[in-house]
């Protein structure tokens, strides 16, 4: 087992809500040490920066993590949301093992300047969102309406409007499920993973089912024409709403 576990915010102490970034290097030192407690091991496999921090040098950063790793109490550093430039600054204090990034059929940023990155360095890429928050699991009904208390009620891909224009998407993934024997959610998996093979989506459940399901999109296999006909049809798609939130940090331009 790997554990993976991430600093980067001021957390509430009552209400354990997060209060902006702080990716100091005296507090990722303190989160290392609370988490290691928590956690109850010795070391931590790997340490994601949650967030840039637009008001720490991103070398800062790498250098807090290599003592960590010097001390043996944290094995790898990872970046999560980052650009190029950033990726590229954090590598040269401490090599990055893993990047994580929303990835998935509908949100495919990462492609143009991340993913490459990641390949040239030997950084693994972890999608995270690869279902689109249920959107590309087919399990939601056009005319369902989210309660306040659902996080997707104030996202603009979730308004009824942009869902009826992004259903095409859906509609493909279960066509092309169906081809497999499978279910959209696999296929929405399977084609994340069909793109590297240092690629790892780490989908969310709270069903034992799902669970068992997301897993079992490791055995579809989707063939170069398979593939061609997927990235064929969503080029013609033009997904409506903004993403989850604003994701890619903002320093590189600075």
């Amino acid at each position: 087992m790997v554990i993976a576990t991430k600093f980067g915010h001021d957390i509430d102490p009552q209400t354990r809500q997060r209060q902006g970034e702080n990716s100091r290097p005296e507090h990722i030192k303190q989160v290392a040490e609370a988490s290691l407690k928590r956690l109850k091991t010795n070391v931590i496999d790997l340490f994601y920066q949650h967030r840039i921090d637009p008001d720490v040098p991103i070398e800062d950063v790498a250098g807090a993590v290599k003592d960590l790793i010097r001390e043996g109490k944290v094995k790898h550093f990872g970046l999560s949301e980052a650009s190029t430039q950033t990726i590229r600054r954090a590598y040269a204090v401490q090599p990055v093992t893993a990047v994580q990034s929303e990835y998935s059929l509908w949100t495919r940023d990462p492609e143009a300047d991340v993913l490459p990155t990641c390949e040239e360095l030997g950084i693994g890429f972890v999608p995270w969102n690869p279902l689109g928050q249920g959107f590309l699991t087919a399990t939601i009904d056009p005319a369902r309406t989210f309660d306040t208390s659902d996080i997707r009620s104030r996202f603009p891909r979730f308004t009824p409007e942009a869902r009826r224009a992004n259903q095409a998407l859906v509609d493909l993934l279960v066509r092309i499920a169906a081809q497999k024997k499978a279910t959209p959610a696999q296929i929405a998996l399977a084609w994340l993973l069909a793109q590297k093979p240092w690629i790892v989506p780490i989908p969310g459940t709270t069903k034992l089912e799902r669970l068992e399901e997301n897993l079992a999109a490791v055995a579809i296999e989707l063939t170069s024409n398979d593939l061609r006909e997927i990235d064929t049809a969503t080029s013609k798609i033009k997904v409506q709403g903004a993403c989850s939130h604003e994701r890619l940090d903002q320093t590189a331009a600075r």
